[in-house]
């Protein structure tokens, strides 16, 4: 079993938050918001650098299964149906460390995206009209 593994993952529905707890008794906890917006998916991170796509209407999002991938992993499926990522300990460790940095990070992007982590009402469709070029 790797070192940097969980001993307890709490899903806290509830909340939608999920709680790894460790043997050293330190915890970290994240937001399902945090963790669908971060996940290690190609769908989300791209295929390289600067390929990544900004997730928006997310706010409300929640963990609705979650299962173990060998001894290095966790798979979490949520309610938007997004669930290919595969979240290794390493890179939920990565995750903790730099939670606040990387939330911060999400939030500008949203801003300048002028994108919302609110989703848009069932039914909405959006279509960007582009200006036409003047002769």
């Amino acid at each position: 079993m790797a070192t940097n593994a969980p001993t307890d993952i709490k899903l806290h529905k509830k909340s939608a938050t999920l709680e790894l707890v460790y043997t050293d008794g330190a915890h970290n906890t994240f937001s399902a918001e945090f963790l669908r917006v971060h996940s290690p998916s190609a769908e989300v991170r791209g295929h390289g650098k600067g390929q990544e796509i900004l997730q928006t209407g997310k706010r409300h999002v929640r963990i609705v299964n979650l299962e173990s991938v060998g001894n290095y992993a966790i798979k979490l499926s949520f309610s938007d149906g997004h669930d290919t990522g595969i979240y290794s300990w390493t890179y939920l460790q990565e995750l903790a460390e730099d939670q606040e940095a990387l939330w911060n990070d999400y939030l500008t992007k949203l801003d300048t995206a002028k994108a919302s982590r609110e989703a848009l009402p069932q039914g909405t469709q959006v279509i960007n009209i582009m200006p036409s070029a003047k002769d």
